[in-house]
């Protein structure tokens, strides 16, 4: 056990939101609340934006009960952003904005919720204030729906997607299928690299009505190959629902979206979009069919009526793990999950790996889980994902409609 350091916490979001985002967020601040070596919560307004702008929520002004509310409230509450900072060897700027208002606020725990490039940011922080002998205890908390963080089994936010786009797969399935007439419907998922998302189509799938091809980027896509499985099942049975990543890409690794160069992210990645409704031309200037194009686009990630029960409770539990970690001594890693079996029941373990390993890796869909044929997925894929989307959470209801957490945003001063 180290011994104790005193201090303030801040703690940010970063990335895109999820339905379970703010649930990491109540992890975080209900535990630096409660602990003793922290003398003071701030949240970050627009994640490490907020810090260079001096833009700081005292988080210890809050109601405890609109915090809790924080367990069922989709996306950001704090506000987030794409902001990629430069190494601090090229460029120091930001880095001694940031020990300035570390100082000026004696932040001595900096807790930093996202994905792979949010764990980057985190880890420069981390080697910066090292660097700059300043103690500051740094720690990341995952979250992204792509589910591609590397040394994790999976992350906080893919289930409850992953169970949106299962559920709407469904439910499209079966509004596609009630007119006599021929019917192609093509929906696009997000996953600019890693297919995790769309291949959460195969769920509904395998319980009967869902999608009868799914296309993941992690392989080359062929469009004769794609025209010809469409042709074939539309053939025989008159109605295809076809499910694709929007990073489907050809041989040559370019995006077979035309909107693949329309702009690009704060962190230089390729917006993508457009993708159904091209294919859906494209199909129908060959089949002569009916063909609807459908993009699920933001709902998908923000779904917190369809979010996964298990997915809260461990969003929650990264939170308040990072907490317990660094006022324990640790510093420079981020909380993952280790995937176990016991007794036959699916079980998720807490573990830590240093941010240098995690920061801007990708984890993909391994190609042992996808067909032969390279339009579905295998059973290893079903099996990975089901015990991840189980539960279902007593939400909090006002008038019928959601009740989601109000805060006051009192800033610092």
């Amino acid at each position: 056990m180290s011994e104790k350091l005193i201090g303030a916490a801040i703690f940010g979001q970063s990335g895109g939101p999820t339905a379970v985002i703010n649930a990491s967020a109540y992890g975080v601040i209900r535990a630096a609340l409660d602990a003793e070596e922290i003398t003071k919560v701030y949240g970050a307004e627009h994640g490490i934006k907020g810090v260079l702008d001096d833009r700081l929520f005292v988080m210890d002004e809050e109601d405890p009960e609109e915090l809790r509310l924080l367990l069922h409230t989709p996306s950001s509450a704090l506000g987030s952003c794409r902001y990629k900072m430069a190494d601090p060897e090229v460029d120091d700027t930001d880095y001694k904005r940031i020990l300035e208002i570390f100082k000026k606020y004696n932040v001595r725990y900096f807790f930093y919720n996202g994905g792979n490039d949010s764990m980057d940011t985190c880890n420069k922080i981390s080697r910066f204030m090292e660097s700059a002998d300043y103690e500051c205890r740094v720690m990341g908390v995952p979250k992204t729906i792509d589910n591609d963080l590397y040394g994790t089994d999976h992350c906080p936010g893919f289930a409850s997607a992953a169970k949106y786009i299962a559920t709407s797969c469904m439910e499209i399935n079966k509004d596609a299928r009630v007119y006599d007439n021929g019917m192609i419907t093509i929906v696009e998922i997000m996953g600019r690299h890693a297919g995790w998302l769309a291949g959460s189509a195969a769920l509904a799938t395998e319980f009967g009505s869902g999608p009868d091809l799914i296309y993941l980027p992690e392989v080359d896509f062929d469009m004769d190959k794609f025209l010809s499985d469409v042709e074939k099942i539309y053939k025989k049975n008159g109605k295809v629902l076809v499910a694709v990543s929007e990073g489907i890409h050809y041989a040559d690794g370019s995006f077979v979206s035309e909107a693949k160069t329309s702009a690009t992210d704060g962190f230089g990645h390729a917006q993508l979009g457009g993708l159904a409704s091209m294919l859906a031309e494209i199909v129908k200037e060959r089949t002569g069919a009916k063909v609807r194009g459908i993009e699920l686009s933001l709902l998908q990630r923000c779904g917190a009526h369809l979010a996964s029960e298990t997915d809260i409770e461990e969003a929650c539990a990264s939170g308040m793990e990072a907490v317990r970690q660094a006022v324990s001594g640790v510093t420079g890693k981020m909380v993952a999950f280790q995937r176990e079996t016991i007794d036959g029941d699916y079980h998720c373990k807490l573990v830590l790996i240093p941010l240098t390993d995690v920061a801007n890796y990708e984890k993909k869909v391994p190609l042992e889980w996808i067909n032969d044929e390279h339009n579905g997925l295998k059973h290893e894929f079903i099996d990975y994902v089901l015990p991840l989307i189980q539960g279902e959470p007593k939400l909090p209801l006002e008038h019928s409609l959601p009740r989601y957490a109000r805060l006051k945003k009192v800033l610092a001063k």
